[in-house]
């Protein structure tokens, strides 16, 4: 599992608990993965509306712009399930041969 793979898994486990807009998305990940770019966190969120596994929606601020908000769909959820299922087995691989 590489990066992208990861951050895309980070992504759609955010959004399983609600809704999120996208600078919200970016500041989280961005916390713990410092040295990812804006760019590419935006490109995934748009691979994964591409996709189906995610939705979007404008949202109200209170005297704000509006904001765009990101939603889990099914899809993103098979997805989300397919990514947990590749992360497992590359813990387990890595235990078998001594790094974790």
């Amino acid at each position: 599992m590489l990066k992208r793979d990861l951050l895309e898994l980070c992504l759609l486990q955010l959004l399983t608990a609600e809704d999120r807009y996208g600078y919200d998305l970016l500041r989280r990940l961005s916390a713990v993965f410092p040295d990812t770019q804006e760019s590419t966190i935006y490109a995934i969120l748009r691979g994964l509306c591409k996709e189906g596994c995610t939705e979007t929606y404008q949202g109200e601020t209170s005297g704000g712009p509006t904001r765009k908000y990101y939603r889990l769909t099914g899809a993103g959820r098979e997805r989300l399930g397919a990514l947990l299922r590749q992360w497992d087995a590359l813990r387990r691989a890595l235990a078998e041969i001594g790094v974790l």
